[in-house]
């Protein structure tokens, strides 16, 4: 599924618009992004928890010419399926 046949089955499931469909679609995206990048997390129970996670520095390894190089620590965006998720 795309975000197109999203927004086409929240307007149908709704009763609402594909426009208004669409815009809340954006807004829970934006909410979420926004809370991320404040360092903060989002539960949503039955679904998951959205979080940033810290990567620690690690020894990597070019693929072409076998040569090591250190790769930085990083912060990443992940998702935790909640336990009821698919039953």
């Amino acid at each position: 599924m795309n975000k197109g046949q999203l927004v086409e089955k929240i307007a149908e499931d709704s009763e609402i618009s594909k426009k208004d469909a669409q815009k809340a679609l954006e807004s829970f995206v934006e909410v979420i992004t926004n809370e991320l990048s404040e360092g903060g997390t989002v539960t949503l129970i039955g679904f998951g928890t959205f979080k940033v996670t810290n990567r620690a520095a690690r020894t990597g390894r070019n693929p072409q010419t076998g040569e090591s190089l250190q790769i930085p620590a990083s912060k990443v965006p992940s998702w935790k399926a909640s336990k009821n998720l698919i039953s």
